[in-house]
């Protein structure tokens, strides 16, 4: 294994320059292409390439590399090309201190060079599984349509999400098995122009009931309670003009809690009518949570046995694709990729050495799957 993660990581940062040097918002085709093509040139050679449609609409196929094998077991690792930086905020990579920092490489493009060495590793160990697939999706930062891919891999034993690393306070190096589910919510306000300074009281302001749907959003919001849910108002639109009463208006929230269901009393809490304004309220986007910390409790202790040292369970907030996963295959572990920071800001980063030491944690989780599954 040791030869294994040294491999990974002696490519690990020429082929993350590569990944980077790609600007790929997402919903951006032309960035998608790229990316997956310098993806299927960094993939083994013996795996088949498919390109398959995305779940959101007008965006570039996602891509599977498959894997087949003689041995039994059927493995799946997963990312995304896709980053939430615009092409005129765009960082290639560049070397600082002890950081890499540039546009997505921490979420995800750091994971996907991870993937890609442990889709390497499984080519030269095919007599010890069914078949080895990596999903890479154009549109995980944004998506509100349906996630279409669970239904392809039904029957798989195991997935690996390569989202961003961490470790314990005390340095243990931890896995993501526990995630929020997460939503957002979509407010608009149908009220009345009129001129501000003439006539303002014969308008209807969506902008004053958007902005009180804010606060009851707000007053929702309970960390500390059962569902841990939080309640965050984050994006408002409304009006055209300074001397206008705005008619019309829009309010974005994103919710995150234990379970989903969570969420429809926040969404059932904005009133039909505020301030004399139509107000519609919908959930948009709902992901699912996660839990499989029970699932993979023993992939966990023989990963820390076969890497020599403790590789622990972790929670985290943020939403991922693994989720989605988890429902129907229960040995579903996140969190494979380096460690870093900055994710979706012009500072993103992950920590150099952390391709190695996350590159054995990936290798060692692979052959204690393999050795269980073979």
């Amino acid at each position: 294994m040791d030869e294994v993660a040294g491999s990974i990581a002696a490519r690990a940062e020429r082929e993350l320059r590569s990944l980077v040097g790609v600007s790929s918002p997402s919903g951006d085709v032309a960035g998608a292409e790229e990316s997956m093509a310098v993806a299927e040139a960094l993939a083994p050679e013996e795996a088949r390439s498919e390109r398959v449609a995305c779940s959101s609409p007008e965006h570039a196929p996602d891509l599977i590399l498959r894997l087949t094998g003689t041995g039994q077991g059927r493995l799946l690792l997963v990312g995304h090309v896709d980053t939430v930086i615009p092409h005129r905020a765009h960082r290639p990579l560049a070397v600082e201190g002890d950081r890499l920092t540039g546009s997505g490489t921490v979420d995800m493009k750091g994971g996907l060079v991870l993937a890609l060495g442990a889709l390497r590793a499984l080519a030269a160990r095919t007599s010890e599984f069914a078949e080895a697939a990596l999903l890479l999706v154009c549109d995980e930062e944004w998506r509100t349509a349906p996630f279409t891919h669970v239904a392809r891999f039904d029957g798989f034993d195991a997935c690996l999400c390569f989202e961003a690393g961490q470790v314990t306070e005390s340095g243990e190096d931890a896995v993501v098995v526990k995630r929020k589910a997460a939503g957002t919510l979509r407010v608009r306000a149908h009220g009345r122009q009129a001129h501000s300074g003439s006539a303002p009281d014969r308008g209807i302001n969506a902008l004053l009931a958007l902005a009180e749907a804010a606060q009851l959003v707000a007053a929702r919001h309970a960390p500390d309670g059962d569902q841990r849910l939080t309640a965050v108002p984050t994006v408002i639109r409304s009006g055209d003009a300074f001397n206008v009463v705005p008619g019309e208006g829009e309010l974005v929230s994103d919710l995150r809690a234990d379970d989903h269901r969570a969420f429809d009393a926040v969404c059932a809490g904005i009133p039909a009518e505020l301030r004399g304004a139509r107000m519609e309220s919908e959930l948009v986007r709902v992901w699912p949570g996660m839990d499989s910390r029970e699932a993979t409790a023993g992939l966990l202790a023989r990963t820390g046995e076969a890497l020599g040292r403790a590789v622990v369970p972790a929670g985290r907030g943020g939403a991922s694709d693994a989720s989605h996963f988890a429902a129907s295959i229960s040995i579903t572990v996140d969190g494979l990729g380096p460690r870093g920071g900055g994710a979706h800001a012009p500072h993103e980063y992950i920590l150099r050495d952390s391709l190695r030491s996350r590159a054995e944690v990936a290798a060692a989780m692979v052959h204690a799957w393999l050795t269980t599954s073979s």
